[in-house]
């Protein structure tokens, strides 16, 4: 029996130790820069699609996916609560005259925008 194998339907190269062919698994010690969004999509992933998980994982790939998936989020965050904004006709105007209004719009506007992301992007 070869001490090495390669499997190409995988990609993954296999190393013979006893009577077992064991995958070469290299941990990448890279530091995660996702932020809030990657975290809860990360957190997803563990509990809810293992299958998916452990394939991003073992491929290297799941920070990628992970920075990817939350630079993605924010940016639609951002873009949501801009539209609702407009829709719900907050301004400078409205700043100026009513501050806790204001606030208080804002926070609700984040809040739905927020939602939206989490329930089409993060947790399917």
């Amino acid at each position: 029996m070869k001490k090495q194998i390669y499997d190409a339907k995988n990609g993954m190269s296999y190393t013979l130790h006893g009577d077992y062919y064991l995958p070469d698994l290299v941990l990448n010690e890279e530091e995660p820069t996702y932020g809030k969004y990657g975290m809860l999509r990360k957190q997803f992933l563990k509990e809810h699609k293992s299958a998916r998980y452990q394939y991003l994982l073992l491929t290297g790939k799941l920070n990628e996916h992970l920075n990817q998936t939350d630079q993605e989020a924010r940016e639609q965050v951002e873009m949501l609560m801009k539209q609702m904004a407009e829709k719900q006709d907050v301004t400078e105007e409205l700043k100026a005259q009513d501050q806790m209004k204001c606030v208080r719009l804002m926070n609700n506007i984040k809040a739905s925008a927020e939602e939206i992301v989490l329930k089409n992007m993060i947790y399917m």
